[in-house]
């Protein structure tokens, strides 16, 4: 039975890449739409200040944890520490592993330019592609038409890559219309990384948790906000957790 472990209001599954993916590839291909989301530090800080967007992540089929340092402060606490199932190499592995040969997927993000190298590495069938405009979730009108595409390319995997929350409310709102089969993935600039869009940081960076730090450096202008400002957050809120657990405890 799998491993169910609480943290900052979220149930995360425990497991890592190789078994979220064999779990999300062995859904019954008539199943009900359900969406996986993989938050890390920056989300799980929204999330505490939202809780509409909370309930988002809470009624999602499974929920990853995406972040190896809240991984690691966890267990520093002595709080719940889920296994790390990033993102990027859940989607790596999805794609080179549990497609069924010819099988198509549906793609939602993804500038159409890179498409074409994302279909050569991986051998795949041409995808149905919607790539929305910018500020589509404000409009309702764009938003609909990308969930009218998804329901019009149904398929037993879905890749909402248009970033967080946009992601969650579009996998949302495909799931609340009870008429899509197939798994809808979260998975922000996965596509990028696995296109050659973005460059990833190097595999030894990865497994000490400096991902970030990465990023950091090649984006500074566009991320320094998320881990400098925002993302730090996510200490107070676990010793905040650990805090609640001792009062309890007392």
């Amino acid at each position: 039975m799998t491993e169910t472990l609480s943290l900052l209001g979220l149930d995360f599954v425990s497991l890592d890449v190789a078994q979220a993916a064999a779990r999300i590839a062995a859904r019954p291909a008539d199943a009900p739409f359900g969406y996986v989301v993989t938050p890390n530090a920056d989300h799980l800080v929204r999330l505490s200040r939202d809780p509409r967007l909370r309930a988002l992540y809470r009624n999602a089929a499974f929920c990853l944890l995406d972040s190896r340092v809240v991984s690691g402060l966890a267990r520093l606490l002595r709080l719940p520490a889920p296994s790390v199932a990033p993102g990027s190499d859940l989607t790596a592995h999805l794609l080179a592993h549990h497609l069924r040969p010819g099988e198509r997927i549906t793609i939602v993000g993804l500038a159409p330019e890179r498409l074409p190298a994302l279909v050569a590495r991986y051998d795949l069938a041409m995808p149905a592609h919607h790539n929305p405009p910018m500020g589509f979730e404000h409009d309702p009108v764009a938003f609909q038409t990308v969930v009218a595409f998804v329901r019009a390319n149904p398929a037993r995997f879905v890749f909402l890559a248009v970033g967080s929350p946009r992601q969650e409310n579009l996998a949302a709102a495909i799931a609340a219309g009870g008429d899509v089969t197939g798994t809808g993935l979260c998975i922000g600039a996965s596509l990028e990384f696995l296109s050659g869009a973005r460059r990833r940081a190097p595999r030894a960076m990865r497994r000490m948790g400096l991902e970030w730090l990465f990023r950091l450096l090649a984006e500074p202008r566009r991320m320094a906000r998320r881990y400098l400002i925002d993302s730090p957050g996510v200490i107070a809120l676990l010793w905040k957790q650990r805090r609640r657990g001792r009062a309890l405890r007392a």
